[in-house]
Order: structure tokens, then sequence, then C-alpha cells
């Protein structure tokens, strides 16, 4: 369990560095907004406030917003930061594999196959791009 909570949060780690991940309530909430989050993760302690504010701008969206078992102080570390309460994935791909590498049990099944399909989705994309090209 240690090894995935550590990849977990190495992950977050990486789509950050990778310009794939913000972090903060305005920038998740301009993100949201404009309809570019995969996939907003909310820390365990994030206040009432800010949860509802995050919930009610996805809502009505595809835009998907899960609880994870980490609190600000944990998610700030990952990121180089005191604390984060909030933050949200550019991509896909790597939202995927952030859930999948989440203690068993924190990720709906639902959630689960949603990502799995935009990925495919994505990938199929690509594939069609790339045999225009």
């Amino acid at each position: 369990m240690e090894h995935n909570v550590d990849k977990a949060l190495g992950l977050l780690g990486l789509a950050r560095k990778a310009g794939k991940l913000q972090t903060g309530e305005e920038t998740v909430s301009v993100m949201l907004a404009e309809k570019h989050a995969r996939l907003t993760v909310l820390a365990n302690d994030a206040g009432e406030v800010v949860t509802r504010k995050i919930r009610s701008l996805a809502e009505g969206s595809r835009q998907r917003i899960l609880r994870i078992p980490y609190d600000k102080l944990s998610l700030g570390a990952a990121l180089g930061r005191p604390s984060v309460s909030v933050a949200a994935f550019a991509d896909v791909s790597l939202a995927l594999a952030f859930v999948k590498a989440l203690p068993e049990g924190t990720a709906s099944p639902e959630l689960l196959e949603d990502l799995e399909r935009r990925v495919a989705r994505v990938k199929a994309r690509r594939d069609t791009k790339s045999r225009k090209s």
C-alpha cells in the first residue's frame, strides 16, 4: 500500500512538472469554467466552501471530481507547495494513471471506466491524425 501512495503522489508531481496539473482554487476554477479539467482532485480536508465552489463549477459538465485520501499538507509536499486543497489534471492519460495508483476503493468503477473510455478516444483521434499525415 505504501508503494501505491508514493506512486500516486509521485504522479501528481510528474503531472505538475509536465504542465498537465494545476493547483489552487482560482486556477482550477478557471480550468473548470473553460472545461479543460479532465479530473479535479480535492484533499480529504479541503474546506466546505472550496468543495462547494468546485462541485458547482463542474456540475452539468463531464468534468469529474474525486476526493482523495491525502490531506492538504501531503498534497502540498508532493507538489512543492506549503499546502494544496485542490488540483486539476489537464491530461486524461495522467489522470487515469493517478486514479489507478490510488489505494483500492478510492475511486468508483464508473470513474475508472469513464477515464479509460476518454483515453481510448484520445488515442483513436491521435491514430486517425497520424494516418492522415
